[in-house]
């Protein structure tokens, strides 16, 4: 396993393959990447950890492969940042000698893998599916699928460890002045983790398909389909349609349960948390657990036969009619994606 802590401005830093750490930091954020850029999603998270107090430089935690992989190469398998086990050890032995006050993650599936195991390990508690911090030791979570907030004052041992909704932290844009002056990092040393650290579970590989879609968790449009569309060749215009918008494509979970599409691509409490610049819905009814994942989108327009449908109590402009007439119109009007 490789990690390393950027200290400032992580948003246009490529990756180096190799262990570093920082002792100087107050806050720790566990970043996740791709194909050698940090992920919207943990930069998201870095935004929070920038709200709990200015007054501290942030540190971010990566794991990748690199030398320490090679040099170990009978615990290659079992020390892959793909797994939970190693990583939730690797966070102790930061959090033993950096004490932080707050370890912070995007509330994902690497997040919601990774922490809960390393709280454990500290035995502290953690806070989870935070929408807003109000200091360093209080926070906001929605209960209750999204209808109702509550405060959350912490008051246990440090770190204090955050599961953070990066919808809730939009990454503020560039400007043309923005100037990073480099990262402090050194090196944690790995040798120091023990057998436990070596888990029953083995990294095997790491596939991932090549789409021209943007990723359901960070694009700017999203277009959703349910029940209503009866069929996974009926889903295909979804598809078509996110495809002329340059959008994502996403799913109830009542349409994933049915089979039209991989649960991957599910919106909702159980499935992904998305707040759009638009988001439209066909054949959605809008059930409680789909617009807990969804209703914080900036302009959503629902489509559906019901005119009672629970989608149009958040729905900013709604359309009673089918979307069997509706859909095919849309992609004869819309243009093609250039």
């Amino acid at each position: 396993m490789a990690c390393r802590f950027i200290l400032q401005n992580p948003s246009k830093r490529k990756l180096l393959h190799s262990t570093f750490a920082s002792r100087s930091a107050s806050t720790l954020v566990l970043a996740e990447h791709e194909g050698g850029s940090i992920k919207a999603q943990s930069l998201s998270a870095v935004v929070a950890a920038n709200s709990v107090s200015r007054d501290n430089p942030v540190s971010l935690l990566l794991a990748g492969s690199g030398s320490s992989l090679q040099q170990a190469a009978e615990k290659a398998a079992t020390c892959h940042p793909s797994i939970s086990q190693p990583w939730a050890k690797l966070i102790q032995l930061v959090q033993l000698k950096g004490g932080y006050s707050h370890v912070i993650a995007s509330s994902g599936s690497f997040g919601k893998n990774i922490l809960p195991r390393a709280a454990a390990l500290l035995d502290v508690s953690p806070v989870t599916d935070v929408v807003e911090i109000s200091g360093p030791q209080q926070f906001i979570r929605p209960i209750y699928a999204g209808n109702a907030l509550c405060t959350v004052r912490y008051t246990g041992a440090s770190p204090c460890m955050l599961l953070v909704r990066s919808t809730s932290f939009p990454v503020p844009p560039l400007s043309g002045d923005s100037k990073s002056d480099g990262a402090s990092i050194s090196e944690v040393d790995l040798s120091t983790l023990d057998e436990d650290s070596i888990c029953k579970s083995r990294f095997i590989k790491l596939s991932s398909e090549e789409t021209d879609r943007p990723d359901l968790g960070s694009a700017r449009v999203v277009v959703t389909g349910g029940r209503a569309l009866k069929s996974a060749e009926n889903f295909k215009m979804i598809e078509k349609l996110a495809e002329k918008l340059g959008a994502a494509v996403g799913a109830t979970r009542a349409a994933v349960d049915a089979g039209f599409v991989p649960n991957e691509l599910q919106v909702g409490q159980t499935g992904k948390i998305v707040a759009p610049e638009l988001y439209m819905a066909f054949g959605v009814s809008g059930a409680i657990q789909h617009l807990a994942g969804m209703k914080d989108s900036k302009v959503i327009v629902a489509v559906n036969k019901d005119a009672d449908a629970p989608i149009f109590q958040v729905a900013d402009y709604g359309l009673v009619g089918d979307l069997f007439e509706v859909i095919p119109e849309l992609l004869e009007k819309l243009p093609e994606k250039k």
